[in-house]
């Protein structure tokens, strides 16, 4: 073998080793949850949100500049059609830290939260509200009953940025409609509500442009 094969055979072993490691990491990525709710028993009366009031109050927390937003914003909407006749409330807290434009939040995220039948989407100011919900992931979901009392807490996405069937909403509507579920949590997946950017993507924002 000449001197170039030898150096060409070299590079496409640490190429093929280097996209290996990379499918890997991107993997275990996907499939890494965030930090679970430590949201309170009964909804807290500071909170500014509308508490709820004969009805299921379905809460959401979104980093509107987290590519994995865009997922959950997308089955919340799925799951807000299923329940349409279920008497649910829904409000998307959208987290904005107090120093940063307005343009910041302006996402496809945070568009398609607004587009939502029934869901009330509220700009959380240095994430107050989340923190006072005990919320530390993006796509976390809380569900208070009639009552004020929580009933599940967790996300609505199988894994980051991915759609389809999840715990999350099995649970969530089978608590709706029949009061019980095997399960009152599941997996959240998203950034950090307190992030900037959102790694691995970090070169990347939800921009929606």
């Amino acid at each position: 073998m000449t001197p170039q094969r030898w150096i060409l055979a070299c590079a496409a072993v640490v190429w093929i080793a280097a996209v290996g490691l990379g499918f890997r990491y991107l993997f275990a990525y996907s499939v890494e949850a965030g930090a679970p709710a430590s949201a309170p028993e009964v909804w807290p009366r500071e909170s500014r949100v509308a508490p709820p009031q004969g009805r299921y109050s379905l809460v959401m927390t979104i980093h509107p500049q987290c590519p994995c937003s865009r997922a959950s914003v997308i089955e919340l909407n799925n799951l807000m059609a299923l329940l349409r006749h279920d008497g649910v409330t829904a409000h998307v807290l959208v987290v904005k830290p107090a120093d940063y434009p307005d343009q910041w939040i302006r996402t496809e995220s945070v568009r398609a939260a607004g587009q939502i039948p029934g869901a009330d989407v509220v700009v959380d100011i240095d994430g107050k509200e989340s923190s006072r919900l005990g919320a530390a992931t993006s796509g976390q979901v809380l569900l208070y009953g009639p009552d004020g009392h929580l009933r599940f807490a967790g996300g609505l996405t199988p894994e980051r940025g991915h759609l389809g069937d999840s715990a999350g909403r099995r649970r969530i509507v089978s608590l709706v409609e029949r009061g019980t579920a095997d399960g009152n949590s599941s997996l959240v997946f998203g950034c950090e509500l307190g992030a900037t950017i959102c790694p691995p993507r970090a070169h990347r924002t939800d921009s929606g442009s």
